[in-house]
């Protein structure tokens, strides 16, 4: 089993950056892939950023504001967001899958299986 928990959302002004962090408990925390999550009002989830073997990967919306970045040694993976939109106001959640690591949809949100509780992250104009 892994315990994943999000911490760093809030309220932050259009065009600010927030850093959100997902500590995670296991022993193989290096062979899982990590990936962020989003999901609005009304709206489905979305697949924003994850990190595994081969590399990162973005969802088209985040490229060139967001970055995902991970600490073996500390269980942790986060997601930097700057120049932040209004659009990208949702409840972010950090997801992991150990079968995702080499292969597989990392971007597809029920492929995996773990999820933290999500924080909420607001982005006022």
């Amino acid at each position: 089993q892994v315990q994943l928990v999000e911490s760093g959302g809030g309220l932050v002004q259009a065009g600010g950056s927030l850093r959100l962090s997902c500590a995670a408990s296991g022993r193989t925390f290096s062979r899982y892939a990590m990936g962020w999550f989003r999901q609005a009002p009304g709206k489905e989830r979305e697949f924003v950023s994850a990190s595994r073997w081969s590399g990162t990967g973005y969802a088209d919306s985040v490229k060139g504001r967001f970055t995902i970045s991970r600490d073996n040694a500390k269980n942790t993976v986060y997601l930097q967001m700057n120049r932040r939109k209004p659009k990208d106001t949702a409840v972010y959640y950090c997801a992991a899958s150990e079968t995702l690591y080499y292969s597989g949809s990392y971007y597809q949100a029920d492929e995996h299986d773990y999820w933290g509780q999500g924080t909420q992250v607001t982005v006022s104009s």
